[in-house]
């Protein structure tokens, strides 16, 4: 007889998720995903004007800090037909580029490592040889016998005091655990100093937006003025410091982040075939190397794949109503036209029906609504997104560069491709695309360089920037690759206001509950025949979920239990 047992809340993440699974007989037979918040962003933006909405959506989420807010006046630029200067492509690269290595270190050490580091197990190694394996596999500095065990004393400190602070509510000891005491001392150095090294790389986004997070950004370019020999504008000493930062980023990738996960990845190899999940992905592209309007130009190609099949890629067109709908089947939301509707986003609704139980209740009702998350589907196929939908994308597109890396690696840990379809895929992916993503950076600074040489210092085109030569009515679609995935934002204009607004995130597509057809969707459908030790402590669970790197917060957004604001914010 199957156990159900519930997670929540799913913690090392952004936001708020609810897991339920069914266990028989050491494994997970049926999952349930429940995002337990609700985002109404969508009805804020109403009757807005068009250029502001960027400010808003920029503040789903404190994570991805700059990738909804290019999603939104991507959507405003498509819908009025706005062109942007080079120099402003190249720089809204650079910024996604810095936030895109930023976030995947940071899951990689914080939100994901420690499913697979044993934190307590680090006590008990011996410094010399771990200085002797660090070098091995890296020359980063860092690492010699001193190091360690100065960090072993700290580390030992926490654990007598009986406060683990950062480190405290783990399954320290768990059967699952398997890396070497030495390994683990890695990780937990290595946790530090990437705490210490994030704070550097969002320097990018202060130099170019203003701030960081939540960065300034502009419908028709850039808000900021290239001035190189002008202290109040992006002169030449701020890009050369741009490019330090990325270089920087660029050694920390390749001597610690990918070190590390080549480190870990041997003890885990059967984690490669574990948390496939759906076999579906799905990619709009982004990074252009000449115009956004030009998508064959992307670093990130678009296109999906269906059942594994990486033998063909299948084109996706956003602009398609028949493409791409959300469902409400099983959410916590009513259609005009009844729950069996799908609706594409320019036809969007986000009308709130909570049917579910009062809380605090054992179970959700599965075979009714069971979360705020729309369901998202590609012509009608649940489809997973994220760095391994791209990495797989890329790599069946025949791009010489995704294929060179991820070659490279599926040799390193002797496994075929076929192991990138599993939890340890995903992870892998993350460090696969940061790899590219931190050499792209470069180029597109370069490239950046050169247009300014040249004499053009354009960042701006405000050609239509003002509302009276606006049709009466228009619609636009802006899209991105957020770090957790495919992201786009659709937007109705009408009498110069917002008549509709529609977010589909990365966590409605991979988070959302079952569809009207009852297919999961990707966290539901990873977990199916996840093996769990022990119910209890159920590690295995986290690492299919985090392997995702969920960001709830950008699919729900908060109200208490009786659906009261919790807070009320005057925006001048």
């Amino acid at each position: 007889m199957a156990q159900r047992i519930v997670v929540d809340p799913i913690t090392r993440i952004e936001g708020h998720l609810r897991i339920e699974a069914e266990i028989k007989d050491g494994k997970i037979t049926e999952a349930y995903s429940s995002g337990t918040m609700v985002r109404l962003i969508e009805e804020i933006l109403k009757g807005r004007d068009p250029r502001d909405a960027w400010a808003f959506v920029g503040r789903v989420c404190g994570v991805c800090t700059t990738v909804h807010s290019m999603a939104s006046i991507r959507s405003v630029e498509d819908a009025l037909g706005i062109v942007i200067p080079p120099n402003a492509e190249m720089v809204r690269n650079i910024m996604f580029c810095a936030q895109n290595i930023h976030d995947h270190v940071v899951h990689f050490y914080h939100l994901h490592a420690l499913d697979w580091v044993d934190v307590v197990s680090a006590l008990k190694a011996d410094p010399k040889k771990t200085s002797e394996i660090a070098q091995s596999i890296s020359n980063w500095p860092k690492s010699s016998p001193g190091y360690f065990s100065d960090l072993q004393k700290r580390l030992t400190k926490f654990v007598e005091s009986g406060q683990l602070g950062i480190f405290a509510n783990g399954y320290w000891g768990h059967p699952a655990y398997k890396l070497p005491p030495e390994i683990n001392l890695i990780g937990v150095a290595h946790y530090l100093e990437a705490l210490e090294w994030q704070k550097e790389i969002v320097k990018v986004h202060a130099i170019f937006g203003g701030k960081n997070p939540h960065p300034n950004f502009l419908v028709g370019g850039m808000a900021c003025s290239i001035s190189l020999d002008d202290s109040s504008g992006i002169n030449a000493e701020r890009l050369a410091y741009v490019q330090q930062l990325l270089k920087q980023a660029k050694d920390f990738v390749e001597q610690v982040y990918i070190p590390d996960l080549l480190a870990v990845a041997p003890y885990y190899l059967d984690w490669g075939a574990i948390g496939g999940g759906l076999g579906n992905y799905l990619a709009y592209g982004d990074l252009p190397t000449t115009a956004y309007t030009d998508i064959s130009s992307y670093k990130f190609p678009a296109g999906a794949i269906l059942n594994k099949d990486l033998s063909k890629v299948h084109e996706v067109n956003l602009r398609d109503e028949s493409e791409i709908q959300e469902f409400v089947k099983h959410s916590w939301y009513d259609y005009a036209g009844g729950d069996d509707t799908g609706l594409h986003p320019w036809k969007g609704e986000t009308k709130l029906n909570y049917t579910g139980p009062k809380p605090p209740f054992d179970h959700l009702n599965v075979e009714e609504k069971y979360s705020y998350l729309k369901t998202p589907r590609w012509k009608g196929n649940a489809m997973e997104v994220g760095p391994l939908a791209r990495v797989l994308v890329g790599y069946a597109s025949g791009k010489s560069e995704y294929k060179e890396v991820v070659d490279s690696v599926l040799k390193k840990l002797n496994v075929p491709a076929a192991a990138l379809f599993s939890t340890l895929g995903r992870t892998a992916a993350r460090g696969i695309e940061s790899i590219l993503v931190a050499q792209w950076a470069l180029e597109f600074y370069d490239q950046l360089i050169a247009n300014i040489k040249n004499g053009d210092t354009r960042m701006a085109n405000t050609e239509k920037f003002k509302p009276e030569s606006w049709p009466a009515a228009a619609q636009g679609v802006g899209h991105t690759e957020a770090p957790r995935g495919a992201l786009a934002h659709w937007i109705v204009i009408k009498d110069q206001k917002i008549a509709n607004y529609q977010l589909v995130v990365p966590s409605t597509w991979n988070a959302s509950p079952r569809d009207v057809n009852g297919q999961s969707s990707a966290y539901e459908a990873a977990l199916k025949d996840t093996p769990v030790a022990d119910i209890n402590q159920p590690v295995e669970i986290l690492r299919t979920v985090h392997s995702f790197d969920p960001c709830l917060a950008c699919a729900v957004h908060l109200y208490d239990e009786e659906g009261k604001h919790v807070s009320k914010v005057k925006v001048l």
